[in-house]
């Protein structure tokens, strides 16, 4: 599957709110709010219909009734960090929503693989109809 592009999110459909994370830091986490909170309104994006449910899809319970995609970023030490993981997050997981999944094309087994099947089915009956019950003539 290629690599989908970098899809560019405007920022008046983002809105940042940092919080006390966890993680590393040591000290500096029970004093600086580190950790990242990013709320995308995917109705500002304009996505076409079937783009929309594959973001929908990919974003599962991170997507709220609002129609938002909620993202917390924490694994850094800094807020620019942070910040720029879950900016980089959400803009791979729209580019992933623009790549349209390949159709599947429907195929038929041929006739020697269904001569095959038949004849493998009826090797294995006989050797249960050789199980039965035994008859002394």
């Amino acid at each position: 599957m290629p690599q989908p592009e970098r899809w560019p999110i405007p920022e008046d459909a983002i809105e940042e709110k940092f919080l006390a994370a966890t993680g590393p830091g040591g000290q500096n986490v029970n004093k600086v709010a580190t950790a990242v909170q990013i709320r995308l309104d995917v109705f500002a994006l304009r996505l076409a219909p079937d783009v929309y449910r594959r973001l929908k899809e990919l974003a599962g319970s991170r997507f709220t009734a609002e129609g938002e995609i909620v993202l917390v970023a924490r694994t850094h030490r800094t807020r620019e960090a942070n910040r720029a993981e879950a900016r980089e997050r959400l803009g791979e997981m729209i580019a992933r929503a623009h790549v349209r999944p390949e159709r599947r094309i429907k195929t038929k087994p041929g006739k020697a693989a269904k001569a095959r099947r038949l004849e493998g089915k009826s090797q294995r009956s006989e050797i249960k109809r050789g199980r039965g019950r035994v008859t002394f003539d």
